[in-house]
């Protein structure tokens, strides 16, 4: 029995590489390229459309395998990816990072705590989206979950939902810069995407797309993102902190949740430390690049296999109008935001 469940676990990891190989290659299609669609994005459409189509013939005995890339692959890509920066790029990106990190999770929270209110939902489900959208996505709502200690299918219309508009922000902040709609530098649009975009992938993702839409030469954007992004999930270890004393308060000083704080970020900042001291070869550097490159894939890949549209209807409407207000303040409010702290840092 156990043998049967590790060869459905290797079977579902190894459907989402082969997706991820067939994004690599479609990537590499000269009609692709002149769509400046990144493996990242070609991966996780590919993955929305076998979801919606023939997900349902993939044994459930796999999820655990897709679930897998869809966290620890990721995360894993993610800490590889840090030894593409030296802490010279984390110093440029300096004092307003964590501005914008601080005010755009804090201000967050407040907002979905008032319009949880506001249409009436119980507190579990608006806490648990609110922190979704303030802090990284599917990761902080499974993180803060020990500590609302909500029902499982609470945590689970969270996650969706969070997921849901994540998934919109990586094609539409991509889609607004090319139009022109967002008039911003490279460096303020590397603070608005690591600063308001919901998962760590969806940062990777759109600020890929960015940059390979970009003029030849012009300043990286997903680099300064995904520094901004990795600033703003540490602040999750703060915000459970407060959350867990608020909470405790408010039962009358109850036994509090375990506190779940997730380790990559600072594995992600030792491996900058790393880095910045020159200490691996050029080969080596070179290879780990390849690797977080398909890592990466694989998890948007998954991420896109985990999308169905079934998603949108188990949850329902008022969590779905709770995110998607969350999501329009992101948008518009975080690119307010981004405006004046550059303003007043210059």
């Amino acid at each position: 029995m156990e043998k049967n469940k590790k060869a459905a676990f290797l079977s579902g990891v190894l459907l989402v590489a082969l997706f991820a190989c067939s994004a690599t290659l479609f990537a590499g299609f000269s009609q692709v390229q002149a769509l400046r669609l990144s493996p990242l994005i070609v991966g996780i459409l590919l993955g929305m459309i076998y979801a919606n189509t023939l997900r349902s013939q993939v044994p459930s005995d796999w999820a655990p395998g897709i679930n897998f890339c869809t966290k620890q692959v990721l995360r894993t890509g993610i800490v590889l990816y840090g030894f593409q920066i030296t802490l010279s790029d984390v110093m440029a990106v300096g004092l307003p990072a964590l501005v914008v990190d601080v005010l755009v999770v804090s201000l967050t929270m407040v907002w979905g705590v008032l319009l949880g209110r506001l249409l009436k939902m119980d507190s579990q489900t608006a806490l648990l989206t609110s922190v979704g959208s303030s802090v990284c996505g599917a990761a902080a709502v499974l993180g803060a979950e020990p500590v609302v200690k909500g029902e499982p299918y609470k945590t689970a219309v969270a996650v969706s939902t969070v997921v849901i508009f994540g998934t919109l922000s990586m094609f539409l902040y991509p889609a607004l810069h090319r139009a022109g709609v967002l008039e911003m530098s490279a460096e303020q649009m590397g603070l608005y995407t690591g600063g308001t975009l919901h998962e760590v992938a969806h940062v990777y993702g759109a600020g890929e797309a960015i940059d390979a839409a970009a003029p030849a030469g012009e300043l990286s954007v997903k680099r300064p993102a995904v520094i901004v992004k990795m600033i703003r999930v540490i602040l999750l270890a703060p915000l459970l902190i407060v959350l867990a004393c608020l909470l405790s308060r408010g039962n009358g000083g109850g036994q509090r949740g375990r506190i779940r704080m997730p380790i990559f970020p600072f594995l992600f900042l030792a491996a900058i430390g790393v880095n910045s001291l020159q200490v691996l070869p050029q080969w080596g550097v070179e290879f780990l690049r390849v690797a977080s490159t398909f890592m990466l894939t694989m998890a948007m890949t998954a991420l896109g296999v985990e999308t169905s549209f079934d998603k949108f209807r188990k949850a329902g409407a008022k969590p779905f109008l709770l995110a998607l207000c969350l999501f329009l303040w992101l948008l518009f409010g975080g690119y307010g935001l981004v405006k004046w702290v550059t303003v007043l840092f210059n």
